[in-house]
């Protein structure tokens, strides 16, 4: 039996990625600020209550729209050898996946409203175990397109059986 050597992923997802996160994290804090808005305009009364919601919306939308993505960018990183699909994903906590091909059941790629209007997408590969699905995520169309061309490929030479 050959060895597998453990690799430390280093592919990073697009650079496009955090604003692409960006975009996707301020949808819902801009809804919580237009909701605070229109409780103010109709109700005036308790104002250090409206400036506590204000401020504490304001520091979340900083750290989810600035903070978090690059965060989030600097942590992601992906890797395909031929005998395992690696990735390191997380912002607060972080989790890294060792996918063994032989394991490999089907690839996936699929892209959301955010990712199309960036050019991007995410590459699950389901895998026969209790964890679930390996992600690749935030990837240029391309690329994710090549990722799945390539485990189709690796995981078509495998000899043995992924169930």
């Amino acid at each position: 039996m050959s060895e597998v050597r453990l690799v430390d992923p280093a592919n990073p997802p697009s650079r496009r990625a955090p604003l692409a996160w960006a975009t996707g994290a301020a949808i819902p804090w801009l809804v919580l600020a237009l909701g605070q808005l229109i409780w103010f305009v109709v109700d005036h009364r308790l104002l250090w209550l409206h400036a506590v919601a204000a401020v504490t919306t304001v520091v979340g939308a900083v750290l989810g729209v600035v903070v978090v993505p690059l965060w989030r960018y600097r942590v992601h990183r992906w890797a395909i050898s031929p005998h395992a699909v690696y990735t390191r994903t997380g912002w607060l906590v972080q989790e890294r996946r060792i996918a063994p091909i032989s394991r490999v059941q089907t690839v996936d790629s699929y892209r959301g409203p955010v990712d199309r209007l960036f050019g991007l997408a995410n590459v699950s590969v389901t895998t026969a175990s209790s964890a679930g699905a390996v992600h690749i995520v935030a990837l240029d169309q391309t690329v994710a397109d090549q990722i799945v061309a390539q485990l189709t490929d690796i995981a078509a030479l495998g000899v043995h059986d992924a169930t």
